[in-house]
C-alpha cells in the first residue's frame, strides 16, 4: 500500500469517526416534522389503558378559544400522519380545519374492529380474539369521545376513518349507530368477514335509519383476485370463488346503498385499479376527505374575487355560506377565516371601494368578536376615511382584547391627531 493511499485512507477514517462522534454527541436532533401528541386514558369498558395521538390544526391559537370538528382515525399510529398531510394541503378551502385523533390499535386490532365472532376463515382455523366491535364502540361513545371533548378544542361534529378491518368497523358503526359520527370513510373494508354477515344485516337495517347530512366514502382496491389477472371490475361479480369474495362484498354493499338512496346518505364510491390493499389508503383518504366535505367547499369564488361584484351580492354570498355551514355542522361557525375577510377588506381599501372594505371589516368583527386584529382593521378603515375619533374608538376596543404594546402606541398616535 502506498504512502499516499495510506494518508488518504487515514484522512477518510478520521472524517468518518468525527462525523460519527458528532452524531453521537447530538442528543437533541431537529426533525423536519413530527405528527401527533401522545395521550392515553384508562378504559373501564375495555379494562385496559388505551393510547391516542392528537394533532391540532396548524393554525390553532389557544388565545382564540376556537373549537374544531374532529376526525377519529382507526389504526391511528399508521394513518394519522397521512390524514394530517392531506389536511395540510386541503383544509380551509376543501375541508374544514380539524382536530385529528389517531386511535392506536396495537395487538387488539382484530378483537376491537370485527363485529362478530368467528373460529374459522376461508376453511382455516382462526384463533385470534375477535368479534368485540360493539364493546369497542361503547368505549368510543362512553369514554374516548367524552375524554377528547373535555380536554381538547373540539365540537361534536365527528368523522370516522378506517381501513380494512377498520373500514369494516366504520361500516358497522354506520349501520348500527349512525348518529355517533357525521361522516364515515371506509377504505377497502373487509366486508367479507364472517361470510358477509354485516352485509346481510345491512340489507335489513338500512331502511330503518335516516341519514340526512351524513356522508360515506367507500373505496375498493384493484386487488380483485390474487391468482387470476383476467378478473376485472367488469366481470368480478360473475366469479363465485373465495378469492373474489372481498371485492364482491364491497361492490354488493355499494349496490345496496344505491338501491337505498332514499335514506338520504351522501354516498360516494371509488375503485382504484392501480392500487393494492396496502397502498389504497393514501388516495382514498385524499379523495374521501374531499368527497365527504364537498358541501364545505367555497362557492362563487369568481364573484368574491371580482372587484366589480356589488357589495349587496357579496353580502348575500357570505350569508348564504354562513347558513349552509350551520345546517351541516349543526352549530354556528364563521363562513370564512378571519384572515380572508381581513385581506378582502384591505384589498377593497386599496381599490378605493371603501364601503365594501367596511362591510368585510364589520363581518370580521361579527364572526370574530374576540379578535383585537378585527377591531384594529376597522380602525384602519376609519383612519383612511379621515374619521380619527371612530378610529380611536376601535383601537381602544382592540387594546381591551389584547395587551399588545402596538395598540397602546397606536392609541397615543390617534389621540395626537
Amino acid at each position: 500500500m502506498t504512502k499516499g493511499l495510506i494518508s488518504t485512507l487515514s484522512f477518510g477514517l478520521l472524517l468518518f469517526l468525527s462525523q460519527l462522534s458528532l452524531a453521537q454527541v447530538d442528543q437533541n436532533p431537529v426533525f423536519l416534522e413530527k405528527t401527533g401528541i401522545l395521550d392515553s386514558l384508562y378504559s373501564e369498558i375495555l379494562n385496559e389503558s388505551r393510547k391516542v395521538y392528537i394533532q391540532l390544526p396548524s393554525g390553532f391559537d389557544p388565545s382564540k378559544n376556537q373549537k374544531y370538528p374532529v376526525a377519529y382515525i382507526l389504526d391511528g399510529e399508521v394513518f394519522l400522519p397521512t390524514v394530517n398531510e392531506i389536511q395540510n394541503y386541503y383544509s380551509g378551502g376543501f375541508t374544514p380545519e380539524m382536530v385529528l385523533v389517531g386511535i392506536v390499535s396495537g395487538s387488539n386490532r382484530v378483537r376491537d374492529l370485527t363485529p362478530s365472532k368467528i373460529s374459522s376463515k376461508y376453511g382455516m382455523p382462526f384463533n385470534q380474539e375477535n368479534g368485540e366491535a360493539d364493546t369497542f364502540r361503547r368505549f368510543l361513545q362512553k369514554e374516548l369521545i367524552p375524554f377528547i371533548e373535555s380536554k381538547y378544542p373540539v365540537t361534536n361534529y365527528r368523522t370516522l376513518i378506517g381501513h380494512s378491518y377498520g373500514g369494516l368497523f366504520t361500516i358497522a358503526t354506520l349501520i348500527e349507530q349512525p348518529d355517533l359520527f357525521a361522516n364515515y370513510l371506509a377504505i377497502d373494508p373487509s366486508l367479507d368477514w364472517d361470510n358477509q354477515k354485516l352485509l346481510k344485516s345491512a340489507k335489513e337495517q338500512l331502511g330503518y335509519h335516516k341519514y340526512k347530512n351524513k356522508a360515506l366514502f367507500l373505496s375498493l382496491s384493484g386487488q380483485l383476485h390474487m391468482q387470476n389477472s383476467q378478473i376485472t371490475i367488469n366481470n368480478v361479480m360473475q366469479d363465485s370463488s373465495d378469492f373474489t369474495l372481498f371485492a364482491r362484498s364491497n361492490i354488493s354493499f355499494r349496490n345496496l346503498l344505491q338501491d337505498n338512496a332514499a335514506a338520504g346518505l351522501a354516498f360516494d364510491w371509488k375503485f382504484y385499479p392501480n392500487d393494492i390493499h396496502g397502498t389504497v389508503p393514501l388516495p382514498s383518504i385524499m379523495d374521501g376527505m374531499i368527497s365527504i366535505f364537498k358541501w364545505y367547499q367555497m362557492e362563487n369564488t369568481d364573484r368574491i374575487n371580482s372587484f366589480d361584484t356589488p357589495k349587496e351580492e357579496l353580502f348575500s354570498i357570505i350569508k348564504y355560506r354562513e347558513k349552509k355551514l350551520q345546517e351541516h355542522f349543526g352549530y354556528a361557525m364563521p363562513p370564512y377565516p378571519e384572515e380572508l375577510l381581513n385581506m378582502s377588506g384591505y384589498m377593497n381599501m386599496d381599490m378605493q371601494a371603501l364601503e365594501k372594505a367596511k362591510m368585510f371589516f364589520e363581518l370580521a368583527m361579527e364572526y370574530y368578536p374576540q379578535s383585537a386584529n378585527a377591531y384594529d382593521s376597522m380602525a384602519d378603515y376609519y383612519e383612511a376615511s379621515g374619521d380619527f375619533a371612530q378610529a380611536l374608538e376601535y383601537v381602544q376596543k382592540a387594546a381591551e382584547l389584547s395587551d399588545d404594546q402596538y395598540y397602546k402606541d397606536r392609541i397615543q398616535e390617534l389621540q395626537a391627531k
